[in-house]
């Protein structure tokens, strides 16, 4: 049979077997196999394989910065920096009408640059942020929507587990993938504030009563305002020794592990039972990421076997359509795909297809890394199986519904809509960071 048809069902049998539930990895590995064995009739070729990859894949520096960061972000979990910055930015936001909400979004973006993913953005903030605004008689669906839209800012202000995974698939630098999501999560960041004021103004009452402050001494606002600085100067050294070239993405995420775990020990959050369990738990993250990542290998060179990139890069290159046209149809996937399976999946089953297409039609890769992760984290909050939403109801329980949760965040598709059209339109957003980095 001809290896293109093979490339075809294998990728076929491999959205089928995802849909109905089967381990993505499983499913990438096994059919790699297969397809490789069937398209050069000899198994031990399909052996070879196995091993090839495991090696190149487990063997890639990129990867070392995944371990630094995940570790970064336990402990500053444990340290409770999340409840700092939500506590320190809701202070200074205390008097605006609808500042919890704005509040719950800065937060978010703080949060942001320590997490690196939506899901535990949202499930953190479900438990700080919600029952603050449902106290302050914050309308139920305006604030879940509030938490779900702001913690997708988690995949796209660096470090963001997606831009490393983008990076190691296709062999671009992690750091400029960092600093091309700057802009654009200051961007988002920015029309959700917007976003939320016009939200008020319309419907004032969607926003609660004001604040009592008349328990809140100087010495607490002050202490809540400058409680959240040992978090922020991490920030501040990990993300701009990046850009300004003074250490890689792996030394930058060591020395951020390394300084939320002081931050841990002088705020006495440290004991033996917890060190343990945020290194099993650090263990246990990488472990399913390497098989993954493995697997994932396996994967793109079946499809290199097959010739199947090259064929789809070629018909690209002579098919009478506009270029954004094609932009636009894989944007359509990311968000379809994302309402159904999780982020890294989705980069896994798309990217090795995608990115020869986007980079033989001239393209910039960072431009297109952001347009993915911002498509992909739409489909997150979309119905009728939004991952983040999911991830919600499983942080707040039964006290609410999955359908409150999606009616919640439709105004926050349409914000993220409005982001995605500036940035297809003003592509600089995107890439003068990038192309202005250091080394």
């Amino acid at each position: 049979m001809d290896p293109i048809i093979i490339g075809l069902l294998m990728i076929g049998c491999l959205l089928a077997l995802v849909l109905v539930g089967f381990d993505l990895a499983v499913a990438l590995g096994t059919l790699s196999f297969l397809g490789v064995w069937w398209i050069e009739g000899n198994i031990s070729i399909s052996f070879n394989l196995i091993g090839e990859s495991a090696y190149h894949a487990v063997m890639e520096y990129a990867l070392s910065v995944v371990p630094m960061f995940i570790m970064m972000a336990l402990f500053a979990n444990l340290s409770g920096a999340a409840d700092d910055a939500y506590g320190g930015v809701n202070v200074l936001m205390v008097k605006v009408k609808g500042g919890l909400a704005i509040a719950t979004v800065l937060a978010n973006a703080i949060f942001a640059a320590i997490c690196g993913v939506s899901i535990a953005s949202a499930a953190i903030f479900s438990k700080i942020s919600l029952p603050q605004m449902e106290s302050r008689g914050y309308d139920r669906k305006f604030a879940l929507g509030t938490v779900a839209g702001s913690s997708i800012l988690g995949m796209l202000i660096p470090p963001s587990i997606l831009m490393i995974v983008y990076g190691v698939l296709v062999d671009e630098s992690i750091g400029r993938l960092f600093v091309a999501g700057v802009f654009p999560g200051l961007l988002l960041m920015v029309i959700y504030c917007l976003g939320i004021m016009v939200m008020v103004r319309i419907r004032p009452e969607i926003a609660g009563r004001p604040p009592d402050l008349s328990s809140r001494s100087v010495r607490m606002i002050l202490k809540s305002i400058l409680r959240p600085w040992q978090f922020v100067f991490i920030i501040g050294i990990t993300l701009g020794g990046i850009y300004a070239g003074w250490f890689t993405p792996t030394e930058a995420g060591a020395i951020g592990a390394f300084a939320t775990f002081l931050m841990c020990i002088l705020r006495r959050k440290v004991s033996k039972k917890s060190l343990m369990g945020i290194i099993l738990d650090a263990g246990f993250t990488m472990a399913s990421l390497y098989f993954l990542f493995i697997c994932a290998t396996m994967y793109s060179r079946m499809l290199s076997f097959s010739g199947l990139p090259v064929i789809i890069s070629g018909w690209v290159a002579t098919v009478d359509l506009p270029p954004f046209i094609i932009i636009l149809a894989m944007i359509a996937v990311y968000i379809l795909l994302g309402a159904v399976i999780d982020s890294v999946s989705i980069l896994i089953l798309t990217i090795p297809l995608f990115h020869p297409v986007v980079r033989s039609m001239g393209f910039d890769p960072y431009w297109f890394a952001v347009i993915s992760v911002i498509s992909i984290e739409m489909g997150l909050i979309t119905p009728p199986f939004g991952m983040v939403v999911f991830a919600m109801k499983a942080s707040i329980g039964d006290s609410i519904t999955i359908e409150e949760i999606f009616r919640g965040v439709f105004p926050w598709i349409l914000m993220m809509t409005i982001a995605l059209i500036i940035l297809i339109i003003f592509p600089s957003f995107s890439t003068y960071l990038p192309h202005k980095m250091a080394g």
